[in-house]
């Protein structure tokens, strides 16, 4: 089942790919022959299907616009006032130009000129403000993007304690297997997601903790010591599991318990 961060990643990524959309959407409604020319080359008999599917701006665009202003308030707030100023026209404004004409002015199709007949700005003024939007909601998913590996560490991270804490409790009432089961499981899903971290391939279909621990040393990830650390911790784990071996000690259990903390706190 995916996380909330994954759904949250899902839609970011759609809502840019909807940008892109409406940007082409934009240019072709200001330069349909130049952008019909250009497709073409392209996808040449999947033009007009291509041409076809692509939104109407004038429709869709407000709440695009809504969906992204809250992605970058959230994301990148330092930039939402930018992200407002490309489509809110300017106050106060004497006269329309260019370099003041916004997206809001595209969509009432706002067009000035002089003497009757002279263009002096039109809707193609809009397409620069609207790029410009969708270059901050861009940097915003690449900010997402890098934080989202450091934001699934903590989590994780505050996942295993609260595991580790459920262990701890169990141990003090003497539940000493199934601590030390709870335990082992942590310390089976951290390492797994040291692998991940490195890019390192796990072939195994169920790996074990021993798994994980020589494809560490392999890789370089971890010393001699730690190998031989997370194999007692291995060695432990498995007595926990298997009721026929001999009941595990209370040391034994602190014993893990506490190494299993210490590796999750110090392998990444």
């Amino acid at each position: 089942m995916p996380s909330n961060l994954d759904r949250f990643k899902s839609d970011l990524e759609k809502l840019i790919s909807k940008g892109d959309s409406l940007h082409m959407a934009m240019q072709y409604a200001c330069y349909p022959e130049k952008v019909e020319a250009a497709l073409k080359k392209q996808l040449k008999d999947k033009t007009t299907q291509y041409l076809k599917d692509l939104p109407d701006f004038d429709v869709t665009y407000q709440r695009w616009y809504t969906e992204a202003q809250a992605v970058v308030r959230q994301l990148v707030p330092d930039r939402l006032a930018d992200f407002v100023r490309h489509y809110e026209k300017p106050k106060p404004r004497k006269d329309i130009t260019f370099e003041n004409y916004r997206i809001e002015d595209y969509l009432q199709g706002l067009r000035v000129t002089r003497a009757g007949y002279e263009v002096v700005v039109n809707k193609e003024a809009a397409i620069p403000q609207f790029r410009q939007q969708l270059a901050i909601l861009e940097a915003a998913q690449a900010k997402f993007e890098s934080s989202l590996f450091d934001i699934r560490q903590m989590l994780q991270a505050d996942l295993f304690d609260s595991e580790l804490q459920a262990a701890e409790h169990l141990a003090k009432y003497k539940f000493g297997r199934a601590a030390g089961a709870l335990a082992g499981v942590v310390l089976e899903r951290h390492l797994a997601q040291v692998c991940v971290n490195h890019a390192i391939t796990i072939s195994k279909k169920n790996p074990t903790i021993a798994d994980f621990n020589e494809l560490l040393k392999a890789a370089d990830v971890i010393d001699l010591p730690q190998w031989r650390f997370v194999q007692h911790l291995a060695d432990l784990r498995n007595l926990c599991d298997h009721a026929k071996k001999p009941e595990p000690t209370t040391e034994q259990i602190e014993d893990l318990l506490a190494g299993v903390a210490k590796i999750t706190k110090t392998v990444f």
